[in-house]
């Protein structure tokens, strides 16, 4: 039999192949027995395909569960099949991994399992096409961002997950012990990335973040996937037209893969590019007309969001919040100190983007955290780099797995993660 790596892929067959020797591996879905011959569909991390077993072929074929893994080889051959173009006649089937049942799920998503159980199985549940397609999905997506970001002249970084301090939320981030002194997982890359602008000018980070925050609700998690990048010489308004150009081709590539099946995409495919700019003072306008009351310097709830997400269906950013909803680093506005320079990207009541321009003044950026209550000997090592020549800077943070959420339609975060944590879940 050829080596594995010359194998043909489902997804690969045509009729132009027929009359040649191919090996296909994959896992076998079912068998329909005949008699004298039997079809039997394999399917791969492309699709599935049909081959037609007949004589010892056969009786190997019967004896194998289904879901076993498997290799086969044989001539392509036209099938009679109705939406089958072409077939593969078997000349030798070798069961390379058996499949033991009961399995704990049917992989075939004819008989339905809780999510949880499905998570317990998450190896055997991506061979489940509709799952399998949320992470194919997920990878043209970073695949997408990568290369816009690239076009923007920003380079990729990979900073500290392991930190010193509690600079970024204390109560909100793990601890532990680190060489006998205290460590903690990052919450984000927020701090790290102001410090790389002013060498590197345009950096982006796609990678894992912790917070130790007790939610139980379909969009939180105590592990994701965070897509931050941070730009010296914009403004928070040139950040939001990065965004827009970022979500504009990710659906446009997302779309166009789904043409093939290989990719599930939501109706967003209907997006036009254009993401509409709301103002904070504008949303509580808008939410007073509908009955919603409520004060300047209000964070706005789920159900205001909710709300919002009626008038505005899609994605809209939602720009200039009051400053004292916002993070020390975030600038403020010159004409009015109490309204910020930030920004959110909201999908409906779903916050996907968070951003804005960052103060660069070392001096006030030392009143800023005393201000928040915070200590900022914690900052020392961040503070000094703004005495370096800081430039201006503006960036932004993007939930990728909630950005998944929107793609697959899907209203529970752990869908689109491979294995998610949560506060109950800490296995496999």
């Amino acid at each position: 039999m050829d080596h594995p790596s010359k194998r043909t892929f489902a997804i690969d067959l045509n009729s132009s192949m027929v009359g040649q020797e191919v090996t296909i591996a994959g896992w076998l879905e079912d068998l329909r027995d005949i008699g004298r011959i039997g079809f039997v569909s394999i399917r791969d991390m492309t699709g599935s395909l049909q081959a037609v077993v007949c004589n010892d072929t056969l009786s190997l074929a019967k004896d194998i569960p289904r879901q076993s893994t498997v290799r086969i080889q044989g001539k392509v051959q036209e099938s009679r099949a109705k939406n089958v173009q072409v077939e593969i006649m078997v000349t030798k089937l070798i069961l390379v991994g058996k499949a033991f049942h009961p399995l704990p799920i049917d992989p075939t998503g004819r008989i339905e399992s809780a999510l949880d159980k499905r998570l317990d199985s998450r190896a055997l549940d991506l061979r489940n096409p509709r799952v399998s397609n949320i992470f194919k999905t997920k990878s043209v997506v970073m695949q997408t961002i990568r290369n816009v970001l690239y076009s923007n002249k920003f380079i990729e970084v990979h900073t500290p997950k392991i930190i010193g301090s509690a600079t970024e939320g204390g109560a909100n981030l793990f601890s532990f012990e680190y060489f006998k002194r205290k460590g903690y997982l990052a919450q984000s890359p927020q701090l790290f990335k102001e410090q790389l602008v002013l060498g590197l000018e345009r950096v982006y980070e796609i990678g894992p973040y912790f917070r130790a925050e007790p939610s139980h609700t379909g969009r939180h998690l105590s592990e994701f996937i965070s897509v931050d990048f941070e730009a010296a010489f914009l403004e928070y308004f040139d950040i939001m037209d990065i965004v827009e150009e970022l979500i504009s081709k990710v659906i446009k590539m997302v779309s166009q893969e789904s043409t093939n099946d290989q990719i599930l995409v939501n109706d967003i495919s209907k997006f036009d590019g254009n993401i509409p700019r709301i103002s904070y003072q504008q949303c509580l306008s808008e939410l007073s007309s509908t009955g919603v009351k409520l004060e300047f310097g209000d964070d706005l709830s789920d159900a205001s969001l909710k709300k919002l997400g009626e008038i505005y269906p899609g994605f809209y950013f939602i720009l200039d919040w009051p400053i004292k909803l916002k993070p020390f680093y975030i600038l403020e506005q010159q004409q009015n100190p109490e309204i910020s320079r930030s920004f959110d990207l909201q999908y409906g009541y779903l916050e996907l983007v968070s951003g804005g321009s960052r103060e660069h003044n070392p001096d006030i950026l030392r009143r800023k955290i005393l201000t928040q209550g915070l200590d900022p000997d914690l900052f020392s090592d961040h503070l000094k780099t703004f005495e370096w020549g800081m430039p201006v800077h503006s960036g932004c943070g993007l939930g990728l797995d909630r950005l998944m959420m929107v793609l697959a339609g899907t209203n529970n975060i752990r869908e689109t993660v491979l294995y998610p944590r949560d506060t109950e879940r800490l296995n496999p």
